[in-house]
C-alpha cells in the first residue's frame, strides 16, 4: 500500500481539476507561514482546523430557525453547515473544482452566527446601534453586526486564544463573501454562497412542515412546476441546474427560471414561516434576552471573560459582542436566568 503524500495530492489537483479550480499549492497563503503538512494540502489543513475549533462545536447548540422546537429532527446551525458542505462538495466535484476548498469554506461560513439564529444577529445589531447612538430605524443598523464578518473575526482573531486559526486567504475570502453583494474571488467560494441558500430554503421548508406550519401542498404551484414536488426533488434539481448552468457560463450560477423559483420560495418562507405568530413569539423573547444580556455586560464589563476583553483591546462593545455572539442558545438562556430570574421563582 502506497502513501499519498501532500505533493502527490497537489500533482493530482493539477492533473484532474479544471484550469479554473483553485490549486492548493498556488494559494495566496496564510498570515503566518509555517511548514507544510506531510499528508494534507493547505485547504485540507484549513478544513481540519475549523472542524476542531471550539466555535464549530458550539454550532450544534445554536438554532437555525425554530427557537423552541420540540423534537430531535429540527436543524441546528451545525446540521445546516453540514448540509451546505455536502451540496457544495457535490457541485465542486461535478465541475472539476477544488472540493477541499469548498468544504473548508462551508464548514467555516457560519462560525460567527449568534445564539437564536438570525434573530440574535438582528438583536446584536440593534444593541450596537443603540449604544453607538445610531437611530434604531436607520438603514445603518443591520451593518452594525453581520454574521459573515463575525465568522471572519472568529477565524482571524478570536479562536486559539486570540491567535486565530491562521487560515489561507482563499478560505477567509469565501467565509467573508458567502453572503452580501461582493462575490468570493474563487469559484469554490461562489459555490458555497449559493449552496448556503439552496440548503436553508429547502431545509427550512422541511422543518416548517415538521412543525405543522406548512404542508407541501401549500407551497406555490409555480415552484413545484419548476423545482419538483418534494424536498429531495428540489435539491436534486437545484444542484443539477447549478452544475449545468455553471459549466456553460464558466462561472457559478443557476439558470434564471430556477433562480427565480428558489427566490420565490424564499419570499414565501419570509411571509409564511419566519413571520408566523408561533415563530415571532419566540423571536421576541430571544431579542429581549439578547438585549438584556448585552446591556448587563456593557455595564459590568469585568464579568466578561478576560480572554474576550484582551482580544477586544479595550473596546467594551466589541468584547461584549464577541462574548454574546459565541454563546449557544442554552448557555445564553441559562446566563439570562442566572442574572435576571430570582432563584425562588425558578423553584
Amino acid at each position: 500500500m502506497n502513501i499519498v503524500h501532500r505533493e502527490d495530492q497537489q500533482l493530482r489537483e493539477h492533473a484532474l481539476l479544471s484550469a479554473d479550480a483553485a490549486k492548493s499549492d498556488e494559494s495566496e497563503g496564510r498570515a503566518r507561514s509555517g511548514e507544510p503538512d506531510f499528508l494534507r494540502t493547505e485547504f485540507q489543513r484549513d478544513r481540519d482546523k475549523i472542524l476542531h475549533c471550539k466555535s464549530f462545536r458550539r454550532l450544534s447548540h445554536k438554532t437555525q430557525v425554530f427557537l423552541a422546537a420540540e423534537g430531535d429532527h429540527f436543524r441546528t446551525r451545525l446540521t445546516h453547515t453540514l448540509e451546505v458542505a455536502q451540496i457544495a462538495r457535490t457541485i465542486a466535484r461535478a465541475l472539476g473544482l477544488n472540493e477541499d476548498l469548498a468544504e473548508a469554506i462551508s464548514l467555516g461560513h457560519d462560525l460567527g452566527h449568534t445564539p437564536f439564529g438570525h434573530t440574535g444577529e438582528a438583536a446584536l445589531a440593534g444593541c450596537l446601534a443603540r449604544h453607538r447612538g445610531i437611530d434604531v430605524a436607520s438603514a445603518q443598523v443591520a451593518a452594525q453586526y453581520r454574521h459573515n464578518e463575525q465568522s471572519l473575526r472568529v477565524v482571524e482573531r478570536i479562536e486559539n486564544d486570540g491567535r486565530g486559526l491562521n487560515l489561507t486567504a482563499e478560505v477567509r475570502d469565501g467565509i467573508l463573501h458567502h453572503t452580501g453583494a461582493i462575490r468570493a474571488e474563487t469559484l469554490e467560494g461562489r459555490i458555497v454562497a449559493t449552496a448556503d441558500r439552496i440548503a436553508y430554503v429547502n431545509h427550512d421548508i422541511d422543518d416548517a412542515i415538521r412543525a405543522g406550519l406548512l404542508t407541501e401542498d401549500a407551497l406555490p404551484a409555480s415552484t413545484h412546476e419548476v423545482l419538483g414536488p418534494d424536498h429531495s426533488s428540489r435539491i436534486e434539481l437545484l444542484v443539477r441546474d447549478m452544475v449545468q448552468t455553471s459549466a456553460a457560463l464558466d462561472d457559478i450560477a443557476l439558470s434564471e427560471p430556477v433562480w427565480d423559483a428558489m427566490s420565490e420560495l424564499r419570499s414565501f418562507l419570509f411571509a409564511n414561516v419566519y413571520t408566523a405568530p408561533q415563530v415571532l413569539a419566540e423571536v421576541n423573547k430571544a431579542k429581549y434576552l439578547v438585549s438584556q444580556l448585552f446591556d448587563y455586560y456593557v455595564d459590568n464589563i469585568e464579568e466578561v471573560p478576560e480572554e474576550y476583553r484582551a482580544i477586544a483591546e479595550g473596546d467594551r462593545l466589541q468584547a461584549v459582542t464577541d462574548y454574546i455572539a459565541g454563546m449557544t442558545d442554552r448557555y445564553a438562556t441559562a446566563t439570562f436566568k442566572r442574572l435576571f430570574v430570582p432563584r425562588d421563582f425558578m423553584r
